[in-house]
């Protein structure tokens, strides 16, 4: 019987990974990165870990879906013929992270008494955000993806975080989707690189949202509390 157990990369820099998780890649027989596109990745490196990722799948999948499937499908495959695999992901396995559910989803239908699944917890974006605005969640925090801005209606009653700004399309397309609840110049965060080197924390207008430069995986947008209804 295999086993994949799974730990996070943290959200940037890499003093932020856990000391479990390091631990457990420094013991893993095979490390296997979803992607290596992720800054603690040169740090696996200067460290002497070797380790394999499944960047060249991102350009042969249809949609994120049907990536993220196929990770699930190969890692439990492997874990299946014996394989003891330690995944990384970027962040915390437990938030936001497709892949970890699809994993425990099939060790349960498919590989059940097959496949030893574990997860381990660890440092997400979510946390190094709160220190870089300078918020307590407690006070009302919703966490959205940005592609589910479209589908909003009626009022948010905390502030939001959209997360997953991967883009210029998707940059586009939730500026319009808040431009439909919201004056074009209303007051945003952008937030670019956090927990690294050259964080960037700016406030910028709505409609400026699409136009920033530095605009990739990394990037989220903060939508302070505010009255957000619809006409």
């Amino acid at each position: 019987m295999g086993s994949i157990t799974v730990v996070g990369l943290g959200p940037g820099r890499f003093g932020l990974i856990t000391l479990e998780s390091w631990e457990a890649m420094k013991r893993a027989e095979t490390l296997v990165l979803r992607t290596a596109v992720h800054p603690s990745a040169a740090g696996l490196k200067e460290r002497g870990l070797s380790f394999e990722s499944y960047d060249a799948w991102y350009e042969k999948a249809g949609s994120f879906e049907e990536l993220y499937r196929s990770i699930a499908a190969d890692l439990i495959r492997r874990a299946e013929a014996g394989e003891e695999i330690v995944y990384a992901v970027p962040g915390s396995p437990l938030v936001a992270e497709r892949t970890v559910a699809l994993l425990r989803e099939m060790t349960e239908k498919e590989a059940q008494g097959k496949v030893i699944l574990s997860v381990q917890p660890g440092m997400s974006f979510v946390e190094a955000l709160y220190a870089s605005l300078g918020i307590d969640p407690i006070e009302g925090l919703a966490i959205l993806d940005a592609e589910e801005a479209a589908h909003l209606s009626g009022r948010l009653p905390t502030a939001a975080l959209f997360t997953q700004v991967y883009s210029r399309e998707i940059a586009s397309e939730l500026k319009l989707a808040l431009m439909e609840h919201l004056p074009d110049e209303t007051e945003v965060i952008y937030l670019h690189n956090i927990a690294l080197p050259d964080e960037s924390v700016r406030r910028i207008l709505l409609y400026e949202l699409d136009r920033q430069k530095d605009i990739d995986h990394l990037t989220s947008v903060f939508l302070p509390d505010r009255n957000f209804q619809n006409d």
